[in-house]
């Protein structure tokens, strides 16, 4: 063996990986920064979930605890995971960041959500209660954790995604973003959705919890739930979302990849139970999170592009 090559055929995995998983962070703290100096009122949104928590530690590390320079932000369906929301409202408290909440109910008591019957997913509607909360407040930038491998329509989107004054995406009128130059122009009553880690990938995200050691809502780690199969998806059985005549309810050792709306949210049947296990895991992963635990994104009338066009984050 040529001796010349066998440093890099010895050099550990790990040591490759944390130097891929240290370009995608300080790329991530770089456009938290632009966002800080490009706009007068920003926010970042944060719903408890691994993703907005990997951005809220890029976050910690661009501007420190306690002084992250923007609010905090979450749209709460009302039917949410008490677990998430509850960890939410504890790291919020950690960081001395301020955590604004607004929520779909409220939306409903004003009569500008309304569900076509009782047991709608009110996940859909986020985006009515969410473009309230921008006028409320006069956001003109508003930073998720939306990456680009989750679904088709987020993989068109630019970092900076402009929206306009109906708080609509167009995609065929999006700015480039030649060399990380972000064009960030508004006129009146327009704002931003700014994507920082649209570049990670899910396998990045849990590499990055794995080494930075980030705390998660227990939910994300496997645990015994009641669910039954239901259109080749595990749903949890709830009082939200309960058994159906002839299913059969099963006690299954679960983990949920993502966390949302609980009428919309399947766990997957899995052991892991560390942020380790995960990752070998989601290595033999053939289908997206959305794909394999939303069953919202199963119809053609729910498509995230025609959600994100109407406003949808």
């Amino acid at each position: 063996m040529n001796a010349r090559t066998e440093p890099a055929l010895l050099e550990p995995a790990h040591t490759l990986s944390n130097a891929h998983l240290d370009a995608l962070e300080e790329e991530t703290i770089f456009i938290l920064r632009e966002v800080a100096a490009s706009f007068e009122r920003p926010t970042l949104l944060f719903s408890g979930g691994k993703d907005s928590l990997v951005l809220l530690k890029c976050a910690e590390k661009a501007f420190g605890a306690g002084r992250i320079p923007y609010p905090l932000l979450m749209i709460d369906t009302g039917h949410n995971f008490h677990e998430v929301t509850d960890f939410r409202d504890q790291r919020a408290a950690e960081l001395k960041a301020e955590l604004i909440v607004r929520n779909v109910e409220d939306s409903m008591a004003r009569g500008t959500v309304r569900l076509a019957h009782p047991g709608e997913s009110r996940n859909v509607h986020q985006s009515v209660t969410l473009l309230e909360a921008i006028e409320e407040f006069r956001f003109d930038g508003l930073i998720g954790g939306a990456r680009r491998d989750e679904e088709k329509a987020r993989a068109k989107e630019r970092i900076f995604s402009h929206r306009d004054s109906f708080g609509q995406w167009q995609p065929k009128a999006q700015r480039p973003e030649l060399w990380t130059l972000f064009n960030t122009r508004l006129a009146p009553g327009e704002h931003f959705r700014v994507f920082p880690i649209s570049n990670w990938t899910e396998l990045d995200v849990w590499q990055y919890i794995e080494r930075e050691q980030i705390e998660l809502p227990s939910l994300y780690y496997a645990h015994q739930r009641e669910v039954v199969e239901r259109r080749g998806l595990l749903v949890p059985v709830t009082p939200l979302t309960p058994a159906k005549d002839g299913e059969k309810v099963e006690s299954r050792t679960v983990r949920f990849r993502t966390v949302g709306d609980i009428t919309c949210t399947c766990p997957v049947a899995s052991d892991a139970a560390t942020p380790g296990a995960i990752v070998i895991e989601t290595l033999a992963a053939d289908v997206s999170e959305r794909g394999a635990t939303r069953m919202d994104d199963k119809t053609s009338e729910a498509s995230m592009e025609k959600r994100k066009k109407d406003g949808y984050f």
